[in-house]
Parts: C-alpha cells; structure tokens; sequence
C-alpha cells in the first residue's frame, strides 16, 4: 500500500527531472563508450544553449561578472589587512605550546602551535619549538604591518620565555610583557600529586 501511495504522490515536475538528469547521463556514457575519433556521434550544442527566458544582449554575464568581482574584493580586503600593533597571546601548557596574533579589538590575525610545526608527542612542549613558533608567528604579524605588539604569556610550560626570546628575536619590538596565567584563591582542589 505505501509504493502506491508514494507513486500517486509523484508531481509533473518531479518527472522531467528524472529525464534531465538521465539525458545528462546519456551522453556521458556515450562518449566512455564511443570511439574518439567519431565527431558526428557528439552532442551539437544542445546543453550549451541558454535559456529561453534569458536576454540576448549579454547581459547574463553581468551576474557572473559582478560576483567575480565580489569575490576578488574579499580576496583584496583579507589580503590587505594592516594593522601596526597588537597583541601576541602565549600559551605554554606541559604538552604544547600554541601563540595567536590578534589586533587590539582581539580579532586572530595569525597563529601557530607545535603541531602545526610538525612536531609530535614529547616534542611540542620543548623550549627550541617554542622559540620557533613565536618566531613564525613574528614573521606573520610583521608581513601585515606590525612593528610592536605585547606579550601575554599563559601557563605553566617551558616555552614561555622562549617564545617570547623568538617574537623578540624575528624583529618585532615588545611593548609589555605580562604574564596572565589565572592564579586560583583556593578555589578548586588541585589534582593528586603524581608518583613519579
């Protein structure tokens, strides 16, 4: 009883579809299937044909055009941020150390960690990564623009000064350095302590 059902409810327009998508088909499977070298068996320009409501005079390519342009002006705006200080946030956890470049109102504008480097495991959490990964960022945050920035470092790591040694060390002058790690008024209970 529901196949008959599901077939009454079959529209007009839901048909046609089927036969577009089919005659689309057909000359794809054609061409696997036909020699190279016979011209005549091809499809003439029948999928090539505009549509019948469309005008003559080309104003049709205005559309793609326009969004062509619309699509090159977000490359041009992206591309051409400038932004002549900022702030360089650091993160140095035990296992990984990551640094993000954002303009004043806190918008990223770069950023780089250990595995993004490509280094695994153990690894990322040394101080030679680190160092390397404020340098990278450095780098990135100076082709935008910016000749000055702060630090902020965060966390426990290793990599804590010696991404800023690598900030420092890519050219870029250091306005402020403050450490912004969240010290807890014996809030939480701390985790036990390892056995090691």
């Amino acid at each position: 009883m529901p196949e008959d059902v599901a077939e009454s409810k079959k529209t007009p327009e839901q048909e046609p579809q089927a036969e577009v998508v089919k005659t689309v088909e057909k000359p794809a499977e054609a061409a696997a299937e036909a020699p190279v070298a016979a011209p005549a068996e091809t499809p003439v320009a029948a999928p090539v044909a505009a549509p019948a409501d469309a005008p003559a005079d080309g104003a049709a390519d205005a559309p793609a055009d326009g969004a062509a342009d619309e699509a090159a002006h977000f490359t041009r705006s992206k591309g051409g941020r400038r932004v002549s200080s900022g702030i360089i946030h650091v993160l140095a956890t035990f296992n990984n150390t990551k640094v993000v470049v954002t303009d004043q109102q806190g918008n990223v504008l770069a950023w780089s960690s250990g595995g993004k480097m490509g280094y695994k495991g153990s690894r990322k959490s040394t101080s030679y990564v680190a160092q390397q990964i404020g340098t990278e960022v450095a780098r990135k945050a100076m082709s935008m623009g910016m000749r000055e920035a702060e630090v902020r470092l965060k966390g426990p790591g290793s990599g804590r000064e010696s991404a800023a040694r690598g900030i420092a060390a890519a050219g870029l002058d250091i306005s402020l350095l403050v450490d912004v790690t969240p010290l807890p008024h014996n809030g939480c209970r701390p985790p036990k302590r390892r056995r090691v």
